[in-house]
């Protein structure tokens, strides 16, 4: 599995087939993860966990605050980040 970071997604590659990815536009600091998305067959292999682990890391990177509106990144950031799980869930990373 091959995982590709642009500017405001990661995506993984598989056989040179796209079959997941995050996404996580910017405004103002504020990384909002809206999106989460893995293809049928390879569900439940860790794909969206690595998804969003990718992206939470490259936020922190950046140093920029994250929030969630996507409900797998939501859940995952309470059980990662110790988030409170709100909606949309904010959380600063530090």
């Amino acid at each position: 599995m091959e995982y590709i970071t642009e500017k405001h997604r990661i995506y993984a590659v598989e056989n040179g087939e796209e079959v997941g990815e995050v996404t996580f536009p910017q405004r103002d600091g504020v990384y909002v993860i809206n999106h989460t998305y893995v293809d049928d067959r390879l569900r439940g292999q860790g794909i969206a966990s690595e998804l969003v682990r990718r992206a939470v890391e490259e936020i922190e990177r950046r140093g920029g605050q994250v929030k969630a509106t996507c409900s797998y990144a939501q859940l995952w950031l309470a059980r990662n980040r110790g988030c409170e799980l709100t909606s949309p869930l904010s959380c600063p990373i530090r």
